[in-house]
């Protein structure tokens, strides 16, 4: 009895940790995929951008370039000002400033394509910004090198791309010291005056006549007053060697 208990042990002991039969460890969980493009988040990561980030949430850029980040294959540059720079202006400046311009404003600093550093030495300008139009005197931004550092001009501001933040083959974000005012808001330029109506020749041939006309029926009232002033004095001159006759 005692030995068939001692054959039932063993047997059982040679089962458990025979090859095969031992748990086998959970297969490796494969990472999860990247979360989408968030610039916010990416500047919230980088830091100094505080004031650039409310702005781009208030102003609903931020929603814009998600969607466009992560439903297109466009690319996207951002030059994003530090929070140093938004101390540099005038106080009150934002404030003064209607929704529509601050919208203007920060989209301003976005140009709707990817430029890589090494771009910016042969890229065409002026550079077309989200803001709209980039004719002279709207929203024109001007990018020249020099060397290796980047220079920015938009009519009102000048300044320098002072570090690369991010940059993904699609996103670029680049640091500015400077906020980037446009023309268009900060420095609009009077329209050019309309030109003066001119004169047609066939108009003033016109006139020239109808001046002459006017002045015909007073030359003839002129005219015959004369006539009747010397035939009044002929009369006068026949009644007076009348009369001298007659008493004669």
């Amino acid at each position: 009895m005692e030995h068939s208990l001692i054959i039932l042990l063993f047997t059982v002991l040679l089962l458990t940790t025979t090859p095969g039969t031992l748990s086998q460890p959970s297969p490796a969980v494969a990472p999860a995929p990247p979360g989408p493009t968030n610039v916010t988040k990416i500047l919230e990561k980088a830091g100094q951008f505080t004031v650039f980030i409310r702005l781009l949430k208030s102003t609903g850029v931020a929603n814009q370039l998600y969607g466009q980040l992560n439903n297109s294959d466009n690319g996207i540059t951002i030059f994003a000002p530090s929070d140093s720079s938004f101390t540099g202006l005038k106080a009150g400046t934002l404030n003064s400033l209607t929704d529509e311009q601050q919208v203007e404003l920060i989209q301003f600093h976005v140009i709707p394509s990817y430029v890589s550093s090494s771009n910016f030495q042969t890229i065409s300008n002026p550079l077309r910004t989200q803001a709209g139009d980039s004719a002279d005197g709207h929203f024109p931004l001007n990018v020249t090198t020099s060397g290796n550092t980047v220079n920015i001009t938009s009519g009102v501001t000048n300044t320098t791309v002072s570090g690369n933040v991010y940059s993904d083959g699609q996103l670029a974000v680049y640091q500015v010291d400077k906020v980037l005012l446009p023309q268009q808001v900060f420095d609009p330029r009077p329209p050019a005056p309309a030109p003066a109506p001119s004169v047609s020749k066939s108009k003033k041939k016109k006139d020239d006549s109808d001046s002459s006309s006017d002045d015909s029926p007073a030359d003839a009232s002129f005219a015959l007053r004369n006539v009747g002033s010397v035939c009044d004095a002929v009369s006068f001159c026949v009644m007076s060697v009348m009369l001298a006759w007659f008493y004669l």
